[in-house]
């Protein structure tokens, strides 16, 4: 038996017979008591008080081992221990992203949604990636998955986060150094697919007693390919009737990303923590896009068009962090943050075209969107401020109290237009012409109780309130296009209660919000092709969600039961004829509603000391209705679902195996249908003697089966009639992605004996909302 604190001990029910206490102790000699005798008229035995006296022999280390399940179950989400997946490193961050549970990548609009919706926010170390969602799924695709230890899948976030992000977030968590003295690790990638893949990262760290330095810096390289086959029947104002359409794009692209990072952490006082930390990202891609299409216009009309488009997108972005803990008095805490943010985004494109009759003869000629030559501009500026003071109280051991204030204020400017070559000269398209500045504030003011009702129970109620305004400026004319104020309380409440040793029941209700982004905003129009123009829409309204969460756990099994009613769903890149009636416009439109009820399964099964297993189902039913931007109001129920798989084998000779795969299956955004798919995965790894580092190869889409198949028209009719079919095909449709990597650490093994306290380690701060 173990003593208590105060090393008392009390054996009971001990039967008649000769026996010997023996007491042992980490430092300490072992002790053997003299044999004693219990008899039945005598059954109790005072040994006293024993001193014992330390061991000669000096304790080197204690190395426990154990390894994190895949998936674990939480009351605000579920966590992927991703660290030891022989898959993930020569991965992106992206594609480390897409094999978890319930996560789903728009490849064709570069979006993500978890749990079969949208409205995702994505943090890195608890920091929000304050940038639309298309730059953030580009970044995580430039970013090595190398140094990621676990991804967070917060459905019902508590009161001590943002309320932003309606179908929850999704927090990327970077491995941190512990180890005392200097250590590092390197790692090195080349790959094949349709086109080469490289990457290099190193990572260094100085832990001392009072101070903590690391840091570190990544490159990847990326050539990549894709094309988009398109059928399309519909009627063209632009063109003058009824028509059908073939239209084919194929893109390839170059992406090269530079990341790096350096902190310190100083401990002033025993109770006293300060921090800083910089991290900085440069991406910069380049595009070659090549369109054909044939116009069949009735009753004899066609028309041809090719194009070339050539385009940049550098972006760059910095973040700097501060920060201060203090230890007031036992059990009670402060922290104070402050974070600037800065990103920067540069977009030029430049076509080159043809649209001509079966005579060779320019098509509208006349009109200065549709020449020869066409150049587009787009640039782009956030800045964020950031401040933000916890407070944390143990009253007791059941009841614990968190609050909190926070204030957030952002600027963006944009400028953006297409501009024509007519008569040797470069003329702006004042239709096409953008010119935005946008401000806002978001101040926020939380408070948490945690209250443990006995040994089985706990319950925690919070409530957090944000006030959020909105003003979006014409600079050249100073006019206001939107002035917003909108203020949201947000409450939260998280039930658990431990049924027995290996059986947990968790229950939970949260309230969120989406807000509209900027571009979402933004009355800006891009170019698509001769029939076409991306847009914003500055009516949209904020989503606003309600969830009901029920979750259970048996041993590493975990079930769970969501259900989540989202009024005013932002659903893009949707279809409506727009002011002109000539042409279409892809923009962003409020649904009705939409409602969600998902059933989450996670099982891993252990075979044998060298097989594991892990699946995971999330599916349920959603519905949702919209109307205002269509012909016709639409309503839709179906059935979604996704698939994840793991096996994993320990071999001989320090080799390991791993076969992974996931499936989507088919689901909604809004009118537009999108077709199930999925991917195999595999990889193999294997570890040098003497600490010599390992090599590990990983092949991606074994079957070349990410193909992402459209449709338009197919719930209810669209603007000008279409009816289309988009059959995309991603790099690893056409070839399957080989990568090899070599990766080794250095220096001090030994793990220090607190844990490195970096700006970015606490999952409750520096969370900084995210349009």
């Amino acid at each position: 038996m173990l003593t208590n604190e105060k090393g008392a001990y009390r054996f009971e029910g001990i039967a008649p017979g000769s026996y010997i206490i023996r007491i042992s102790s980490m430092g300490y000699q072992t002790w053997n008591s003299p044999a004693f005798n219990i008899a039945a008229n005598q059954p109790v035995k005072d040994l006293g008080v024993t001193v014992m006296n330390e061991t000669t022999r000096q304790l080197g280390e204690v190395v426990i081992r154990a390894d994190k399940p895949l998936y674990q179950q939480r009351n605000d989400g579920m966590v992927v221990n991703v660290a030891n997946s022989v898959l993930t490193k020569g991965s992106s961050a992206l594609q480390v992203l897409e094999r978890s549970p319930g996560v789903v990548i728009d490849h064709r609009n570069n979006g993500i949604n978890l749990n079969g919706k949208s409205g995702v926010m994505v943090m890195m170390d608890g920091k929000l990636m304050r940038i639309p969602t298309d730059q953030v799924v580009n970044m995580l695709s430039g970013m090595s998955a190398d140094n990621i230890d676990r991804i967070e899948l917060l459905s019902t976030p508590p009161a001590g986060y943002d309320a932003e992000g309606s179908a929850g977030l999704i927090n990327i968590v970077s491995k941190k150094n512990k180890k005392q003295g200097t250590s590092g690790s390197f790692t090195l990638t080349g790959g094949q697919g349709w086109g080469e893949k490289g990457s290099g990262s190193v990572n260094l760290a100085r832990n001392a007693k009072n101070i903590n330095l690391f840091g570190s810096y990544t490159f990847s390289h990326d050539r990549t390919y894709s094309n988009i086959y398109i059928t399309s029947a519909q009627y063209m104002p632009f063109l003058g009737g009824d028509g059908s359409v073939v239209f084919t794009t194929e893109t390839k692209r170059v992406q090269d990303d530079h990341n790096a990072t350096f902190g310190v952490d100083i401990k002033l006082t025993p109770k006293t923590t300060i921090g800083g930390n910089i991290a900085y990202n440069n991406s910069n891609s380049s595009a070659a896009n090549y369109n054909h299409a044939l116009y069949k216009v009735l009753p004899d009309s066609l028309l041809t068009y090719n194009g070339y488009i050539t385009e940049q997108n550098q972006w760059n972005s910095l973040v700097a962090s501060a920060n201060l803990d203090n230890t007031l008095s036992e059990g009670e805490k402060i922290n104070v943050d402050a974070d600037y943010i800065h990103y920067s985004n540069n977009n030029p494109t430049d076509v080159k075209s043809s649209f001509v009759n079966e005579k060779g003869e320019q098509v509208y000629a006349n009109n200065s969107i549709n020449e020869p030559r066409q150049r587009g501009f787009a640039n782009t500026s956030i800045n964020v401020g950031v401040a933000k003071v916890d407070y944390s109280k143990q009253f007791n051991d059941k009841l614990k109290l968190e609050t909190g204030i926070k204030g957030t204020y952002t600027t963006s400017s944009s400028s953006s237009g297409i501009e024509s070559l007519v008569n040797s000269n470069w003329i702006k398209n004042t239709e096409t012409a953008n010119n935005i500045y946008m401000k806002e504030g978001i101040g926020a003011a939380y408070a948490s109780l945690n209250a443990r009702l006995d040994s089985s129970t706990s319950v925690t109620i919070g409530s957090r309130y944000e006030y959020s305004y909105t003003n979006m400026d014409d600079p050249h004319t100073g006019n206001s296009l939107i002035n917003r104020k909108l203020g949201v309380l947000f409450p939260s409440v998280f039930f658990s209660r431990k049924l027995n040793a290996v059986s947990e029941l968790q229950l939970s209700y949260s309230k969120r919000i989406s807000r509209p982004t900027y571009n979402d905003l933004a009355s800006y129009f891009g170019y698509s092709d001769p029939t076409a123009v991306y847009t914003g829409n500055p009516f949209l309204k904020p989503t606003i969600t309600s969830n009901i969460k029920l979750g259970y756990n048996y041993h590493d099994y975990s079930f769970s039961l969501l259900f989540s009613r989202d009024k005013d769903l932002i659903a893009r890149y949707q279809l409506s004829t727009g002011p002109s009636k000539n042409l279409l416009y892809i923009s962003p439109q409020n649904l009705n509603y939409q409602n969600n009820l998902t059933f989450q399964a996670n099982l891993p099964f252990k075979i044998n000391n060298w097989w594991d297993m892990n699946y995971s189902f999330t599916g349920g039913l959603s519905q949702f209705k919209g109307d205002g931007y269509t012909i016709y109001p639409f309503k839709k129920s179906y059935f979604i679902y996704s698939l994840n798989f793991s096996e994993s084998f320990k071999l001989p000779q320090q080799w390991s195996f791993e076969l992974s795969g996931w499936y989507n299956s088919q689901s909604y955004n809004a009118t537009i249908k999108v077709d199930g798919f999925g991917s195999l995965n595999a990889g193999i790894k294997k570890e040098l003697k003497n600490n010599n580092g390992s090599f590990q190869l990983s092949v991606s889409d074994i079957l070349r089966t990410v193909r992402i198949h459209v449709y338009y028209g197919t719930l209810t009719q669209e603007a000008f009639s279409i009816k289309s079919n988009v059959d995309v095909q991603t790099e690893s449709a056409k070839f399957p992605i080989i990568k090899l990597t070599y990766s080794r650490s250095f220096g001090n093994t030994r793990a220090t004996g607190r844990n490195k306290q970096d700006g970015q380690a606490r999952d409750e701060r520096d969370r900084i909302r995210t349009n």
